[in-house]
């Protein structure tokens, strides 16, 4: 009992909270030093995904011009804004305006997924000879599913799974066949960026485009619609921090139906049933795991000792980043301090 009501001396009272302070640097170092290692191992894990990304990718691009000298028979009048022939009547060469709806970038042809394709693989043949055939403006165009369908060596990106909810979505409900996979891809220099691209903010670039490449652009969007496109900014009036939204997020990441198969779903949602509840993405079961981040987040769910840890790769999203390893510290330094201001209280009552 002498052992609690003996007064510490000053000199000792000094010792024991220059002691404490030693002690609560200790911990905060302690656990600074567990978050650096995890983060520097998780970074080391991130850039290997990278590397082996690299290699594939240069793997693919070795095959991009096995067909360039034939493409550039159609390349050298579909390339340019102007394109010249012999004409045999009047036995003159004659330089005329390409129609700029039919103008191809070869330098975007050659960057795009079907980089290695014949220009014939998807057009009639019959487009190798010059002039020609008026009748060939009618042939219909090949879809994904026409080469895609049954396909083993695709078969992991669920093409099949992708027409279905394709044929959900608002487009098609209101449109039918006349709105088809190229009427979002341009057949000519579409890539897949969602899988390929370990910059998020480029893939939300792209994958924004060929949104607004309708939306946005009265001559895409009146041929589906006889009014003219709504303005994007205005239509959205409602969101909070717009410019920043617009800046980290997808058009489909709102507009869309979430499914599990696809790496990009394709049931575009009408927009009274788009996503606008704020907890929607901002909360430990964020949307933006399941759309933008799908991909990355199969590889890198809880890299740093994060949630949803992927996503700071872009961008922190206020209730969707939480970190274990800090929630864990922070606990238990507050309960430490807890217990010392505690100790040092009955310190104080047993002094006097």
């Amino acid at each position: 009992m002498k052992l609690f009501t003996r007064r510490l001396k000053p000199a000792n009272m000094k010792l024991f909270s220059k002691n404490i302070l030693i002690i609560m640097l200790l911990f905060l170092v302690f656990f600074m030093g567990i978050f650096v290692f995890h983060s520097a191992f998780a970074q080391d894990i991130l850039n290997a995904n990278q590397d082996s990304l690299k290699t594939s990718q240069d793997t693919l691009k070795t095959d991009k011009y096995i067909n360039a000298t034939e493409n550039h028979i159609c390349f050298k009048c579909h390339g340019h804004k102007f394109y010249t022939y012999y004409n045999d009547w009047t036995e003159k060469n004659v330089i005329k305006r390409m129609n700029p709806f039919y103008i191809i970038d070869s330098a975007a042809f050659y960057e795009q997924n079907h980089c290695s394709f014949k220009c014939i693989d998807c057009h009639d043949a019959d487009y190798a000879k010059f002039p020609h055939d008026g009748d060939l403006q009618m042939e219909e165009m090949s879809t994904c599913l026409d080469c895609h369908e049954d396909d083993e060596k695709t078969a992991k990106y669920h093409f099949e799974e992708i027409d279905k909810e394709y044929k959900l979505s608002v487009h098609y409900k209101k449109f039918g066949s006349s709105f088809s996979c190229w009427s979002c891809h341009n057949p000519h220099k579409y890539k897949v960026t969602a899988r390929e691209n370990e910059d998020i903010s480029k893939v939300i670039i792209y994958d924004n485009e060929i949104c607004l490449s309708c939306h946005s652009k009265v001559s895409s969007y009146m041929v589906l619609s006889d009014s003219a496109p709504k303005n994007m900014v205005a239509a959205h009036d409602w969101l909070p921090n717009q410019k920043l939204h617009f800046q980290h997020v997808r058009c489909l990441d709102c507009h869309v139906k979430v499914q599990n198969d696809s790496m990009v779903d394709h049931d575009i949602l009408p927009k009274k049933e788009a996503v606008r509840r704020c907890v929607d993405c901002h909360s430990q079961n964020t949307f933006l795991m399941a759309t933008l981040y799908k991909f990355r987040s199969k590889k890198s769910r809880g890299q740093f000792g994060f949630l949803n840890a992927t996503i700071l790769n872009n961008s922190y999203v206020i209730g969707a980043n939480r970190n274990h390893f800090l929630n864990r510290a922070s606990l238990i330094i507050f309960v430490f301090v807890i217990v010392i201001l505690i100790v040092h209280g009955i310190l104080r009552i047993i002094k006097k």
